[in-house]
């Protein structure tokens, strides 16, 4: 023991004197709570925002649509960056407006090396004819619409 004036009258108490707790279970429990966290966020997203197919086929809706009813504004604000790299709003309707009235027919995913694609199909009713077209969209800072082939 040491020796010396002691502040109090007793002598110098050593501050750990009770046997340790075991913590595992405190640790088992937040690392449980936070998978738990992350798998209801995942389950979350898909719930609120929707599939990345159905993402992908409101955006080709509302693209088509808007195209149709000559708003280019809101077609243009749904463009990647590429295809607003290679044409202007005013020509967005010449490569991606076909006659009549358009309608999302489904869509199909595919994996490409930039990353992953969906190509959705859009039928265009033009009285008793119609012209089908597959939009390509891709997830660029949000669903953008990144290029138009003749059905697919």
């Amino acid at each position: 023991m040491t020796q010396g004036p002691f502040l109090y009258d007793d002598d110098p108490m050593p501050l750990h004197t009770g046997t340790p707790r075991n913590r595992n279970g405190t640790l088992i429990a937040l690392l449980s709570a936070t998978v738990l966290i992350a798998v209801l966020m995942v389950g979350g997203m898909v719930l609120f925002k929707g599939t990345a197919a159905e993402q992908a086929e409101e955006v080709a809706e509302v693209f088509t649509k808007s195209l149709a009813a000559g708003d280019t504004e809101t077609a243009y604000g749904l463009v990647c960056d590429s295809e607003r790299l290679r044409i202007t709003p005013e020509q967005l309707a010449g490569d991606y407006l076909q006659p009549g009235t358009p309608t999302v027919t489904g869509s199909r995913g595919e994996r490409i090396d930039d990353g992953p694609v969906r190509y959705v199909q859009v039928r265009w009713d033009d009285g008793g004819t119609s012209t089908t077209t597959e939009l390509t969209v891709v997830p660029e800072g949000g669903t953008k619409v990144c290029g138009t082939s003749a059905g697919g």
